[in-house]
């Protein structure tokens, strides 16, 4: 499939993608195809006399292939949904709000089917390069964006994490990636996949952009504060179990030498006890099918075998199973509050390492999967900020770990790590 409305990030045709975006958007938008030629509709606005916010000028703005933009089709990554779906008549607010900052629209991006993976590999479109790790997946669903970020063609990758699809490609990538509270930003105009999990989020290089980009979109009087001086919640036995732990371990040491820390037992924190994995796929799935069954079933599209088989698996799953998932997430949201008693924020490893090989295998890449969504499911089945900080490489790629903290501590996150991470 080859769509002139979507970026394909490190292709050599980028700017005439950009060019092309032009016939739909008409004068709703302006995409700075050149500095000197085009203006921000910001900027045109102020042309106007409009006295607005510009706190996002001369940043520019990739956006997933899931939200709606006027004038723009939508693919949501497949091309037997955007031949069945009308062109959006209407703009997802958070891409308004950018829009209206100052942020220079710089296209859509690519997107795994439906948001459906966290691997970033689309079969309808020339696959995606890792730019910062070559021989390594770029992680999903917001891989699109995630690469026009790493590749210095955009600077705001604005994307979904439903089970991870910021968190992961932000680590596989080393990019600053933050996962909103569930809630907090409207979802509308885009396309859902499981609307009681999907959230809005966005990846950049640096935390100063990802700040500006929170406090443009976000609602401080809907915030909550973190303490002066918080202790940390160490998930120990996590970091005991990734691939990175010695990096992880070291960074660690020197945060508790600094600040209070409480170490948490595999008893406080055992994920296969809770069953976050399971539980969250279930629910999760039972939704998508409610978002999509129908769409499937009628269009039969054309859809990549690993996510085909996940879509059917949907189908099968029953009322019962729901009902037992939900008293399970039930336990889990009681059980991670509990510890947040003890402590003000959770630290955690984002993924279980550096990102799986560009080669692996359909088993490894599964089992990938599943040891991804155990940790993302923390705070996916809570509706929990979690902010990606892209500290570590091992063997030449980037990896990291994640502060968490409880519904509505999103810009108090960033303003942690920013005390975290400078001198």
């Amino acid at each position: 499939m080859s769509s002139p409305f979507v970026i394909k990030p490190c292709d050599k045709h980028f700017e005439q993608a950009i060019e092309n975006l032009n016939t739909y958007l008409g004068d709703s938008y302006s995409p700075d195809v050149s500095a000197h030629s085009k203006k921000s509709h910001a900027e045109r606005r102020l042309d106007n006399g409009q006295d607005i916010n510009t706190s996002l000028k001369g940043l520019g703005l990739a956006v997933k292939d899931l939200f709606h933009i006027k004038g723009l089709p939508t693919a949501a990554g497949n091309p037997d949904w955007q031949a069945t779906h009308d062109i959006p008549q209407a703009t997802n607010t958070c891409v308004a709000t950018m829009l209206n900052a100052g942020a220079s629209f710089k296209g859509k991006t690519i997107t795994d089917e439906l948001a459906y993976s966290l691997h970033g590999q689309n079969k309808h479109y020339a696959p995606l390069v890792n730019p910062v790790a070559p021989a390594h997946i770029p992680g999903g669903s917001s891989s699109g964006s995630a690469v026009a970020v790493s590749a210095h063609l955009a600077d705001i990758g604005l994307g979904t994490d439903t089970g991870g699809s910021i968190r992961v490609p932000a680590s596989y990538q080393g990019l600053w990636g933050l996962r909103t509270t569930h809630g907090l930003l409207p979802c509308d105009n885009m396309v859902a996949l499981a609307p009681s999990f999907d959230t809005i989020g966005w990846m950049t290089r640096d935390l100063d952009t990802l700040q500006k980009v929170a406090h443009t979109c976000i609602d401080n009087t809907k915030q909550s504060t973190i303490k002066a001086n918080p202790c940390f919640g160490i998930a120990t036995p996590l970091f005991a179990n990734t691939a990175h732990s010695s990096v992880c371990n070291k960074w660690l040491t020197e945060l508790a030498d600094n600040n209070r820390c409480v170490a948490l037992t595999e008893e406080q924190l055992d994920l296969f006890k809770l069953q976050t994995a399971a539980t969250f796929r279930i629910l999760q799935g039972s939704e998508i099918w409610q978002q999509h069954g129908e769409w499937i079933e009628t269009v039969q599209p054309d859809i990549a075998k690993d996510i085909m088989l996940r879509l059917a698996w949907c189908k099968t799953i029953t009322t019962q199973d729901v009902t037992l998932a939900k008293a399970q997430q039930k336990v889990v949201i009681d059980h991670i509050n509990a510890l947040f008693n003890d402590f003000d924020v959770l630290v955690i490893p984002t993924t279980p390492g550096v990102a799986p090989r560009c080669d692996a295998d359909e088993t490894t890449l599964a089992n990938d999967r599943n040891a991804l969504l155990a940790l993302t499911a923390i705070a996916g089945l809570a509706g929990l900020p979690q902010l990606h900080l892209p500290l570590f490489t091992l063997h030449n790629a980037p990896c990291g770990l994640s502060l968490v903290g409880k519904k509505g501590n999103d810009l108090a996150l960033l303003a942690l790590a920013k005390t975290l991470t400078t001198g």
